[in-house]
C-alpha cells in the first residue's frame, strides 16, 4: 500500500468503511446492478427496497454509492433529481418511527451496579480471579459510558495512558479520533467523581484489579482471569450491556449500548441541563442529534406524574 492509499484509508472510519462494502456488495451481488451506476438504475433500487429497509439504511446505501463514484471519478448518480424525488417519494408513502435505545434510568443504572459490586464482594471472597475482574471491568464501562455519554467505540478505543485521574475531583479522557471529531484533532474529556455511582472509583477499582498500566482500558477476559492484549470490539459493548443488565433483574433486551448515552442525556435535562451545556459536554454539533437523545417528558420537569430520579447537583461538568 502506497503512503497515498494509506492516508486515505485513514480518511474513513473501519465502521463506516465496513458499511460502505456491505452496501456496495449489496447493489451488485444481491440487486445485480452495475457499477459505474445511472440514475435510473439507482432509484430503481430504492424502489426495489422501499418498506425492506429503513429510510436510514436507504439513505446509508445512496451515501456507499456516491462515495464510490466520487473515489473512482465517475459521476455521481445519486444526485441526480430523479434520485432524490424517489427518496422523498418513499419517505412520505413509508413513514416509519425512528427506532431509538431505551435510555438507561438512573435507577437501574444503580441496581445494575449493585449488582455488579455485590459480584466482585463474592468473587473476592471465594477468590475467583475471572469473575472478580469481570464484574469490575463491567462496572467501569457502564458507568463511564452513562456519565461520558461516550459510544461503545469511543469505551472501547480508551487507552489507559491517556487517562489522568484526580481522586476526589474527576478524571480527564483524551481520544486521538471519535465519530464527532471529523478532522481527527484528538478530544479531551472530563468524568466528575461522585457520591455514588463514581465513574472514577469504578475505574480506579478495575484498574487496579487488573494490573494495568497502559494499553487499552476494557479488554476481554478468558475464563482463566487472563486479560487480552487488545481492546474490546465495539461489537461486544451491547451483549456485554445487557447480561449485566438480566443478572440485574432488568429486561436487558430492551437496552442497546446507545442506551447509556440517551441515558444520561435523559438525566441531564430532567436535572436542569441547558441544551448547550448538554450539548458541549456529550459532544452534538447540531440541535437535531441532542434533540434525539433526549426525552421529550423530562421538559415538563415538577408537573409531570413520573419524576425522574437525579443525582444532587452537577459535579465537575465540562
Amino acid at each position: 500500500m502506497s503512503d497515498l492509499d494509506r492516508y486515505l484509508h485513514a480518511a474513513t472510519r473501519d465502521n463506516t468503511r465496513r458499511s460502505y462494502r456491505a452496501a456496495i456488495e449489496h447493489f451488485e451481488v444481491e440487486w445485480g446492478g452495475f457499477l459505474p451506476a445511472t440514475a435510473e438504475s439507482v432509484a430503481r433500487y430504492l424502489a426495489a427496497h422501499a418498506g425492506q429497509l429503513s429510510l436510514n439504511t436507504l439513505k446509508l446505501r445512496l451515501s456507499a454509492l456516491a462515495q464510490w463514484h466520487n473515489s473512482q471519478g465517475f459521476p455521481d448518480p445519486t444526485k441526480a433529481p430523479l434520485v432524490r424525488q424517489t427518496l422523498r417519494g418513499i419517505r412520505a408513502l413509508h413513514p416509519a418511527r425512528e427506532k431509538q435505545a431505551e435510555p438507561l434510568q438512573l435507577r437501574d443504572l444503580q441496581q445494575v451496579v449493585e449488582t455488579l459490586e455485590e459480584e466482585a464482594r463474592q468473587a473476592e471472597a471465594a477468590g475467583d480471579r475471572t469473575a472478580l475482574l469481570r464484574s469490575r471491568r463491567d462496572a467501569a464501562l457502564i458507568l463511564l459510558g452513562f456519565w461520558r455519554g461516550f459510544r461503545s467505540d469511543e469505551l472501547c478505543r480508551l487507552q489507559v495512558q491517556d487517562i489522568r485521574v484526580q481522586p476526589g475531583v474527576g478524571m480527564s479522557l483524551y481520544l486521538p479520533r471519535s465519530k464527532g471529531d471529523r478532522d481527527n484533532l484528538g478530544t479531551h474529556y472530563r468524568a466528575p467523581a461522585l457520591r455514588r455511582l463514581c465513574p472514577v472509583q469504578a475505574y480506579q477499582a478495575w484498574i487496579a484489579s487488573a494490573g494495568l498500566l497502559e494499553g487499552p482500558v476494557f479488554r476481554g477476559i478468558d475464563r482463566w482471569g487472563r486479560l487480552g492484549e487488545a481492546g474490546l470490539h465495539a461489537n461486544s459493548v451491547i451483549p456485554l450491556l445487557r447480561q449485566a443488565l438480566g443478572r440485574a433483574g432488568l429486561d436487558a433486551e430492551r437496552y442497546s449500548s446507545h442506551s447509556l448515552r440517551r441515558g444520561f442525556a435523559t438525566w441531564a435535562s430532567a436535572s436542569g441541563w441547558d441544551l448547550k451545556a448538554l450539548m458541549e459536554y456529550v459532544g452534538w454539533k447540531d440541535v437535531k442529534s441532542a434533540l434525539r437523545y433526549v426525552d421529550a417528558s423530562a421538559a415538563f420537569g415538577s408537573l409531570a406524574l413520573a419524576e425522574v430520579a437525579a443525582l444532587p447537583g452537577r459535579s465537575g461538568g465540562d
